[in-house]
């Protein structure tokens, strides 16, 4: 899951205006190093405004050639909306990302987005939003070996106790931005299986827009909001609990491992 730059009154002229600005990165960020080394997977899970279950979620994700693996998320609404993130990564020493596509439609969403970009910089996206006419943008960016869309809840599970990253991230207006994250932990959760009590790490991501515009936006509070991931800790560690927007000025679903339900 990863955050969609929705344009704001306020910076809509400033972010075509000064896009070579953001590309400044805070000399912080670095890719993520491979501890658990990911393989084939297959997982559901049910989203939920508040104790509503509005849409169910399903990964899928299997290797694929030149040792990358591809990684699929969709998520079908029950107002007829669609979400759908597909990616491939390799990890060698380090993660990364080389190919991205993110399609999102329908009323749950503010806007109409069909995105995409690669590790060598090329990129299309198209931003509709309701009653306007399209607008697309398409060209080359630079991309940071650290950009993980898509790979937030990968990089979490790599990240050694107590550890903290900082990565970049793509969002689009439909022009391309560049944003930092920091994968902040934020201590420890319980939850339970049957008589088991396990424990989860608490993560926070906080987005900010890079280079001398992320002063600005700062500044008049127009940094894409933050999201929270929940991954079960030991030697297997996995994903378990997601809260937060999809989309900047989103509304905060919450997003939980699915427990199916049996057509007889």
């Amino acid at each position: 899951m990863t955050i969609v730059g929705r344009r704001s009154r306020g910076l809509r002229l400033s972010i075509v205006a000064a896009a070579w600005l953001l590309f400044t990165s805070s000399g912080h960020a670095a890719p993520v190093d491979v501890r658990v080394r990911e393989g084939a997977a297959h997982g559901f899970v049910d989203f939920f405004d508040g104790d509503t279950r509005i849409a169910n979620g399903e990964l899928v994700q299997f290797p694929r050639d030149q040792g990358r693996l591809e990684n699929r998320f969709t998520i079908a609404f029950e107002d007829g909306s669609f979400y759908e993130e597909t990616l491939t990564f390799s990890q060698e020493r380090v993660f990364r990302l080389h190919t991205y596509h993110l399609v999102q439609r329908g009323p749950a969403f503010p806007e109409a987005v069909d995105v995409s970009f690669d590790d060598t910089g090329s990129y299309e996206a198209r931003v509709t939003k309701p009653g306007e006419e399209a607008e697309d943008a398409k060209g080359h960016v630079d991309v940071p070996p650290d950009v993980y869309n898509g790979l937030a809840s990968i990089l979490m599970k790599n990240l050694r106790p107590g550890a903290r990253a900082e990565i970049h991230t793509l969002a689009f207006t439909p022009k391309p931005r560049l944003l930092n994250a920091k994968l902040i932990p934020e201590g420890e959760s319980h939850f339970a299986l049957g008589s088991t009590r396990r424990v989860a790490t608490k993560y926070r991501v906080a987005f900010h827009v890079a280079g001398l515009l992320g002063i600005a936006a700062a500044l008049i509070g127009k940094d894409p909001p933050d999201v929270y991931y929940w991954i079960a800790t030991g030697p297997a560690p996995t994903f378990v609990r997601f809260e937060g927007p999809l989309t900047a000025d989103g509304p905060i679903w919450r997003a939980e491992l699915a427990r199916p339900r049996w057509i007889r």
